[in-house]
């Protein structure tokens, strides 16, 4: 075998070796996005699940998350469409800019080219002029032909180019207006949500506001959360089981995570507030402890990830309103409560200070703030060793 065809297995080999890890990666994505579906469905087909009044809350309020994430995403979309057909438009203009120059150039040696006639080429072969002297001229002539080929040319070229970033132009265009009718339609959609929610408040209050002060409730609300951490703890351990007559290799990890131990001390909060509770300390009138922290926060405000890792809990979750969990690897997570939007879905990989959800009141909190806990092993950690400063130097 030759070594041309040795470097041509080889490369076709590496291709098939990244393709195969991309395709299990994205295999053992939708199963773990297929086994916490499952998870969630079981959750709530409990018994407990279903006799609580918060019930109501959990269909709107998912809703409401989900148009802001669509929205959140369209405007992301929205502004690098913008970005693309602003360089559309300066390749338009130079482009133009460069047709001007060379018909300009053109325009110089054509007329040139005419006050001299084609009557100068059989001048030159019929006059008794030196024979060096007319070969000398009719190089000239040739170099005036050529350069006139060549700026033909260029102008071809350009014309084609400008009609292909001006059809480029028009999709983009007919894009941003797909976006823009796609962005109506969800305001819509956000704003019957938001409506049918205030709704269910009015409807619900007094047995939430009574719910709230139930020691009962709170202690199933942290024993759901316990569980549902049990559970994701084991699916995250597991590792994933090859296909019946495939030696299949693991595959490799969606992004790098730093060890989450080595931040211990370092990290940010997640969010600009004011904490208002201590870890470890008992519940206004209940002997539930705290076991996060609760960070008061102005509405929408944005919720960031705490360090890298992959998301691999975002759903409601009765108690923690609209819930947001991440796997930071060697059994450490980190989890985000009582959000108005979840920006990110189960698989999402993160890093440290990427935008992850918005603050609400979800699960019928009545105060504006996000709950934040970390987790090792489904344990509480206490917040405050993790942190980096005081609780009130926040970013």
């Amino acid at each position: 075998m030759t070594s041309l065809a040795r470097i041509a297995l080889f490369g076709v080999a590496g291709w098939l070796c990244i393709h195969t890890v991309y395709a299990d990666q994205k295999q053992d994505l939708e199963r773990l996005r297929q086994r916490i579906s499952s998870l969630q469905q079981e959750m709530e087909k409990t018994s407990d699940s279903k006799s609580e009044t918060a019930d109501a809350l959990r269909e709107s309020e998912r809703a409401i998350s989900d148009s802001n994430r669509i929205l959140y995403q369209l405007s992301k979309q929205q502004r690098q469409a913008n970005q693309v057909l602003g360089q559309f438009k300066q390749q338009t203009s130079e482009v133009s800019r460069e047709m001007q120059e060379q018909q300009l150039l053109l325009g110089q040696l054509l007329n040139q080219q005419y006050l001299g006639g084609k009557q100068e080429y059989f001048k030159l072969l019929l006059n008794n002029q030196d024979p060096n002297q007319a070969a000398r001229e009719l190089q000239y002539y040739e170099y005036i032909a050529r350069s006139r080929a060549a700026w033909l040319d260029k102008m071809r070229n350009n014309l084609a180019k400008l009609s292909a970033v001006a059809s480029q132009a028009q999709q983009k265009h007919l894009e941003l207006e797909a976006m823009q009718a796609e962005q109506a339609l969800q305001k819509k959609n956000l704003l019957r949500e938001k409506q049918s929610h205030q709704l269910v408040l009015k409807k619900i209050a007094l047995q939430l506001k009574h719910q709230s002060q139930e020691i009962g409730r709170l202690q199933r609300d942290e024993n759901r959360l316990s569980k549902l951490l049990e559970n994701l703890t084991q699916i995250v351990a597991e590792p994933v089981k090859a296909a019946p007559n495939q030696n299949r290799q693991p595959s490799a990890e969606p992004i790098h995570r730093t060890a989450f131990l080595s931040l211990k001390g370092k990290l940010p909060l997640p969010v600009k507030g004011t904490v208002s509770n201590k870890y470890g300390s008992k519940r206004p009138d209940s002997p539930v402890l705290w076991k996060g922290l609760f960070i008061k926060a102005a509405a929408s405000q944005m919720v960031y990830a705490v360090a890298p890792g992959r998301v691999i809990y975002a759903d409601w979750l009765r108690g923690f309103g609209n819930l947001l969990i991440i796997d930071h690897g060697q059994s450490y997570m980190s989890l985000y409560g009582n959000n108005e939007t979840l920006y990110k879905q189960v698989g999402d990989g993160l890093q440290g200070g990427d935008a992850i959800a918005a603050i609400g009141n979800s699960g019928g909190n009545e105060n504006y703030g996000l709950y934040f806990e970390l987790r090792y092993e489904g344990k509480p950690l206490d917040p405050a060793k993790w942190i980096k400063g005081r609780f009130s130097k926040i970013r």
